[in-house]
C-alpha cells in the first residue's frame, strides 16, 4: 500500500529527449506560448480563479487558488498534475499538496512531494467497481471502510525536494454512520483525538488540525471495523495554490454520476475549489463508439451541469482527450474517435460555460501519438503521455492558464 516507489516519482525538473525539441519546441522555455490557448467563448469561464491568484499575488491573508483536477490514469499518476502544481506554486507560492486518497485504490495511484503510506485492512468501494450501495464516496470516487482493528493511514510532509515540504492544516474526511467505529488521530506520533465515527444518521464529515508550519505527519488509526473514510488534504495558512490530483484509473466522466448527488455536491462546496478541471477521454476512447457518443455528450454534460450547480462561484476547465494510437508493424494509425471525442467536449465546455484546452491539436492532431512515442513523449501503450511527455502538458497547461 505503500506510494513511496521511485519509479512512480516524476522528477521536479525533466530533461526532454532532445527529438522531443523538433515537434515541440513551445515547451522547451517557460517563457514561450502554448501552441493552443484556452478557448473561452464566454469570456469569463476563468475569471473566478484569476480572481483567487491576483488574491494570492497581492498576499491577502488566508487567500488559496485552489485547484480540483479530475481525470483518469493521466492523473492518477501525478504527472501532468505534479508539474502544473509546480509551476504554478514557484510562481505564487506552495499553499499545501491538497487531496489524497486514503489508501492506493490502484496500483498506479501516486502523489509527489508527499509521503503516504497505507497498511493492509482498508476495504475499498468506488466509483468504478466495487460499488458503495449508498453511492457515497467522498470527493475522490473512493470510499474506504476498515476490515479489523490497526489499519492505519499516514499522511506526512515532503522530506527531499523543494515543494510539499510544509504544513499547516490537515482535514480528514469521513463518514458518521450506524455502523461507524472508533477513529484515532495521531499528528507527529502523539495522539490529538479518537473520534467515534457510529451515528443513527448517515452523513459526511471534516476533522481539521491545526499545526506550526512546517513538517509533520498525520496517522489516520482503525480502532475496530467499520470506519469509513475518504481521503485527507493538507494546506498550509500562506497565500499560494493547491491542487488536488483526483484520479480514477479506467474513469469516464460520466462514473462521476456513480456518486449521490447531494453528498457530492456537499463534498465539492467542502473543498471550494477556485477552478475545477476535467481531463477524461482515454478510457472514452477504448469504448469506440460501443457506448454511444450521443450519450458521451449527454453524461458529460450532465455531470457538469451538477459541478457547476455546486460550484457556481469557480472556473470550470475542460482538458482534451490526448491523441492515441494503434500499431501494426511499423505503422502508427490513430484511432478516429479521438477527433469526435475533442469536439464533443469543446462544444459540452462552451455549452457549461467551462474552457477548453486542445491537447489533440497540441500534439498535433491526428497521427501525433505515434510521432510523439518515437520521439519518447508518448507511453508504451500509445495512450500515456511518457514522463517527459507530461512534463510537456503540463508546462502546456501552465502557459495556456498564464496567457488565458
Amino acid at each position: 500500500e505503500t506510494t513511496e516507489q521511485a519509479e512512480l516519482r516524476q522528477p521536479e525538473e525533466v530533461a526532454l529527449p532532445a527529438a522531443a525539441a523538433e515537434i515541440v519546441p513551445a515547451a522547451v522555455a517557460l517563457e514561450g506560448k502554448p501552441p493552443r490557448p484556452i478557448e473561452d467563448p464566454s469570456g469569463e469561464a476563468m475569471t473566478p480563479f484569476f480572481r483567487a491568484l491576483a488574491a494570492v499575488e497581492r498576499k491577502a491573508p488566508g487567500s488559496i487558488a485552489r485547484i480540483s483536477y479530475f481525470g483518469d490514469s493521466i492523473v492518477a499518476s501525478d504527472f501532468v498534475t505534479a508539474t502544473l502544481r509546480r509551476k504554478l506554486q514557484k510562481r505564487f507560492g506552495d499553499a499545501g499538496h491538497g487531496f489524497m486518497l486514503m489508501a492506493n485504490a490502484w496500483p498506479g495511484y501516486f502523489h509527489n512531494d508527499v509521503v503516504r503510506y497505507a497498511t493492509k485492512g482498508w476495504q475499498v468501494s468506488r466509483v468504478v467497481g466495487p460499488y458503495a450501495k449508498d453511492g457515497l464516496y467522498g470527493l475522490g470516487g473512493v470510499s474506504f471502510r476498515s476490515e479489523y482493528p490497526g489499519v492505519f493511514s499516514r499522511f506526512a510532509t515532503a522530506e527531499t525536494g523543494t515543494f510539499g515540504r510544509a504544513v499547516s492544516r490537515f482535514a480528514v474526511d469521513y463518514l458518521r454512520h450506524p455502523e461507524g467505529g472508533r477513529m484515532e488521530i495521531k499528528i507527529d506520533g502523539e495522539t490529538r483525538e479518537v473520534i467515534d465515527t457510529r451515528a443513527d444518521e448517515t452523513a459526511s464529515a471534516i476533522a481539521t488540525y491545526d499545526v506550526p508550519d512546517g513538517p509533520h505527519a498525520l496517522e489516520v488509526w482503525a480502532r475496530g471495523p467499520g470506519v469509513r473514510a475518504f481521503g485527507v488534504w493538507m494546506e498550509r495558512d500562506t497565500p499560494g495554490v493547491v491542487l488536488d490530483a483526483i484520479g480514477i484509473q479506467g474513469a469516464r466522466i460520466r462514473f462521476l454520476d456513480k456518486s449521490d448527488d447531494a453528498h457530492f455536491a456537499e463534498q465539492l462546496r467542502a473543498r471550494s475549489p477556485s477552478l475545477t478541471v476535467f481531463q477524461y477521454g482515454m478510457n472514452e476512447s477504448e469504448d469506440g463508439e460501443l457506448f454511444p457518443l450521443d450519450q458521451v455528450e449527454s453524461t458529460m454534460k450532465a455531470v457538469l451541469d451538477q459541478v457547476r450547480a455546486a460550484l457556481p462561484g469557480s472556473s470550470c476547465l475542460l482538458v482534451g482527450p490526448m491523441d492515441r494510437a494503434d500499431k501494426k508493424g511499423e505503422v502508427y494509425r490513430s484511432r478516429p474517435v479521438i477527433p469526435k471525442l475533442a469536439a464533443i467536449q469543446r462544444r459540452v465546455a462552451e455549452q457549461v460555460g467551462c474552457g477548453y484546452f486542445d491537447t489533440f491539436g497540441a500534439m498535433g492532431g491526428s497521427g501525433s501519438m505515434g510521432i510523439w512515442a518515437r520521439r519518447g513523449l508518448g507511453g508504451a501503450d500509445l495512450a500515456h503521455p511518457s514522463g517527459a511527455g507530461a512534463e510537456v502538458i503540463g508546462r502546456w497547461l501552465y502557459l495556456a492558464l498564464m496567457e488565458a
